[in-house]
C-alpha cells in the first residue's frame, strides 16, 4: 500500500518518510488511533516505504519487485499477526487468507468487521501465547532478502498477559534489523512494560477536507453530501463509508436504541427484561457497538438542546428521533447516562455477564429518563 492510498494525514506521512530516509527507525513502533483514522493503513504504507527498492521523495515507488510483494501481502520478510478466536485457530497463519482477503478488500476495517469474517458465532478473539511462540520463532530465521524483518501486530491491545510477556525481551532487544509495529486503538488495557519499549506514533482524526474530497473522488457523493458525511463522521473514515453504504448495523443500533428508551419510559418491567435477554444474546462486540451507539446520541441530545441543531451530527432517521427524544435529555441527567455507558462499556470489556449487566443497565435508564 502506497502512501497516497491513505487519506490524509500528510505530515504524519512526511515524518515516516523523513524517519526511514535518516535511518532513524525505532525498532518498535505502536501505531495508536481508531481504526477508522487509519493507523493500519499508514504502518502497511510505511513498510511498503521501508521495503521499496526505489524510493521517491514522498511515496514508495510502488512498481519495484518488493512494493509488489508488499501490495500482495506475500513479501517473505513481512509477517502478520492478529487475533483470533482460539476456538478457530490459536495462531494467525492458518487466517492469512481471510486477513489478506480483508485487507484487499478494504484496508479501512475494526475488530468488528473482523470477527464477522472470521467467525459466525462471532465470539471475541485474542493474541493469545501460542501465537508468541510463533512470532519468536518467525524472527528467529534470517531474513530471506537480506534487509528488514517486520513483525505487523494488529489490534495489539487484545494481546493476553501471556502472550505479551512472552514478547518483551524480543520486543526489547530484537535480532538485528528487525521491526516490530503495533498497531492498536488504546493503549489503556495494554501492558505498561510493552508500552515503554515502543516508540508511539499517535494517528489522529482524519481532517475533514480529506474526508470529503475521499468521498467525492471514490464514493462519487456531490459537494454537500461529501462535506456533509464527513463533517458528522467527527475525523473517522469507517463512520462516514457506513453512512454512505450498507446502512443495515447502523439502524440495528438505532432501533435497539429506541427500543430502549420507550421500554425504560413506560416502566414496562416486562418489555425491559425481554429487551435485556435480546441485546445480551448478542456477540460482546455488537454490544460494545451499541453501547458507543447509545453515546453518541446521547452527545447529539445534548447538542440539539443547547445549540439549536447547529452542532448534531446525525442522519435524517436519527434527526426525526431526536426532534421528541432530545428534550428528555438535560443537564439533570446527562452526567448519569454518560456515565452509566462508559462503565458497561468498560464492563463488557472485561466479560461481564451481558444478561445481569443490561438488566440493570435498563433499570437505570428508567430513573434517569424521568429525571429530566
Amino acid at each position: 500500500m502506497q502512501f497516497s492510498a491513505v487519506v490524509g494525514h500528510t505530515e504524519l506521512k512526511n515524518h515516516l518518510i523523513d524517519e526511514v530516509n535518516k535511518e532513524k527507525v525505532s525498532h518498535a513502533q505502536l501505531f495508536l488511533g481508531k481504526s477508522g483514522f487509519g493507523p493500519l493503513p499508514l504502518a502497511l504504507a510505511f513498510v511498503q516505504y521501508l521495503f521499496c527498492e526505489n524510493k521517491q521523495n514522498d511515496d514508495s515507488c510502488g512498481e519495484c519487485p518488493s512494493c509488489r510483494k508488499v501490495q500482495k501481502l506475500q513479501h517473505p520478510d513481512l509477517h502478520f499477526s492478529f487475533p483470533t478466536v482460539q476456538s478457530i485457530s490459536k495462531v494467525s497463519d492458518s487466517l492469512l487468507g481471510e486477513w489478506r482477503e480483508q485487507l484487499e478488500e478494504n484496508p479501512y476495517f475494526n475488530l468488528n468487521s473482523w470477527i464477522k469474517r472470521i467467525d459466525v458465532k462471532e465470539r471475541k478473539p485474542i493474541i493469545g501465547k501460542d501465537e508468541s511462540q510463533e512470532i519468536i520463532k518467525k524472527l528467529a530465521l534470517r531474513s530471506y532478502e537480506g534487509g528488514y524483518k517486520v513483525m505487523l501486530i494488529w489490534m495489539a491491545e487484545e494481546m493476553n498477559t501471556s502472550c505479551a510477556n512472552k514478547l518483551l525481551k524480543i520486543i526489547e532487544e530484537p535480532p538485528n534489523k528487525t521491526l516490530f509495529i503495533l498497531v492498536a486503538e488504546s493503549s489503556e488495557y495494554m501492558l505498561q512494560t510493552i508500552l515503554s519499549r515502543t516508540q508511539k506514533v499517535v494517528v489522529p482524526r482524519i481532517n475533514v477536507s480529506d474526508i470529503s474530497a475521499f468521498l467525492k473522488k471514490e464514493h462519487q457523493l456531490g459537494g454537500d453530501s461529501g462535506d456533509s458525511v464527513a463533517s458528522r463522521a467527527d475525523g473517522d473514515l469507517l463512520e462516514a463509508l457506513e453512512m454512505i453504504g450498507d446502512h443495515v448495523a447502523q439502524d440495528e443500533n438505532h432501533t435497539l436504541f429506541i427500543q430502549l428508551m420507550r421500554v425504560c419510559y413506560k416502566k414496562n418491567v416486562l418489555d425491559m427484561i425481554e429487551w435485556s435477554e435480546s441485546i445480551a444474546a448478542t456477540s460482546k462486540e455488537h454490544q460494545k457497538v451499541f453501547l458507543r451507539y447509545a453515546l453518541h446520541m446521547f452527545r447529539q441530545s445534548m447538542l440539539r438542546n443547547y445549540t439549536e441543531d447547529h452542532l448534531t451530527r446525525v442522519s435524517a432517521n436519527e434527526d426525526k428521533f431526536l426532534e421528541n427524544f432530545a428534550r428528555f435529555i438535560s443537564g439533570n441527567n446527562i452526567m448519569d447516562f454518560m456515565e452509566l455507558f462508559n462503565k458497561s462499556f468498560y464492563e463488557i470489556e472485561r466479560n461481564a455477564n451481558g444478561k445481569i449487566l443490561f438488566t440493570n443497565l435498563c433499570f437505570q435508564v428508567m430513573r434517569f429518563i424521568h429525571a429530566a
